[in-house]
């Protein structure tokens, strides 16, 4: 605590030998930041700029990559900084600040997510009545909703805690994550954007593969290549999801080392595999990619 500006520094207690092994944790972080942006931006540049990828399930992959860029934009800066610091440490109201964008990212990839599975279930299961379902108004709601949601309701613990007295300034981690704010909100904010979503996503690929396996082969291999990568995304998200709001109970039993490999593959494993995933994967994505990456052919 400094007394004379009254500002609480909370430790970030969750790096493992800074002074030895500052520059190759620097260089990697500061690689793997410059790959997020570069892998991220050039396949939203891609949907952006080619028409034929101005449909909703290619938007909705367009708002989950930027939700990557940002929520990496969120921690590397800083991690770069400490790295490079003496002291770990970060004010509260920024530990604040750094938590309520964490999280409101981490519902809104879940409600995107799910949002995409429900583009899916009525595009496979519903083909006729796409067009008609999947406008740009629906598209609009659900990418409003997906983000504001989040938004609003991380804010309320986070403006119940700014003049909470902490009994502990230390943070086992290299940023603020649950631990260092549990609340009964936490657990309703828990239910609302991570299960809720998640059992509905559950629900439509039910639907989606009850579908494909009663219909042609077309329709299964469409279902195959459209969702295999959402799954893949999906599945990801949720295992790191699981880690991070697990690390907070079990406190100092968990490993320090294993920690941190955790917390990394958290903050930059992620953001990485996204644009990998739908660049490989996506059938449309991929067929850009090749022409802009591709060898030139010669006139």
């Amino acid at each position: 605590m400094d007394d004379d500006l009254n500002v609480t520094y909370v430790t970030l207690g969750g790096h493992v030998e800074v002074y030895k092994y500052r520059y190759l944790y620097f260089f990697i972080i500061f690689t793997a930041y410059i790959l997020i942006i570069c892998f991220n931006f050039t396949i939203v540049c891609l949907i952006c700029f080619h028409k034929n990828l101005h449909e909703p399930m290619y938007i909705f992959i367009a708002a989950l990559l930027l939700n990557s860029v940002v929520f990496s934009t969120n921690i590397h800066p800083k991690l770069l900084i400490d790295f490079l610091s003496e002291k770990q440490i970060i004010s509260y109201s920024a530990c604040l600040f750094q938590f309520y964008l964490c999280y409101t990212l981490s519902g809104s990839e879940f409600l995107l997510l799910a949002a995409m599975a429900y583009d899916r279930y009525v595009s496979i299961c519903k083909p006729l009545q796409y067009p008609t379902i999947m406008r740009k108004a629906t598209i609009s709601i659900l990418l409003l909703l997906a983000w504001l949601l989040p938004a609003f309701q991380t804010a309320v613990p986070v403006i119940l805690s700014a003049d909470m007295k902490l009994c502990n300034l230390v943070v086992e981690g290299f940023f603020c994550n649950n631990s260092i704010l549990l609340s009964i909100y936490g657990v309703v904010a828990l239910v609302d954007l991570v299960i809720l979503p998640m059992l509905f996503i559950i629900f439509t690929y039910i639907k989606i593969i009850i579908i494909s396996y009663q219909s042609c082969r077309e329709v299964r291999k469409k279902a195959a290549e459209t969702c295999l990568p959402h799954l893949l995304v999906l599945i990801s998200f949720s295992c790191l999801s699981a880690y991070d709001i697990s690390i907070a109970r079990v406190e100092s039993n968990f490993p320090k080392t294993a920690r941190l490999v955790m917390m990394l593959q958290v903050v930059f494993y992620h953001p990485l595999f996204n644009p990998l995933i739908y660049g490989l994967k996506m059938k449309e994505i991929s067929k850009h990619l090749r022409r802009l990456f591709g060898p030139a052919k010669s006139i």
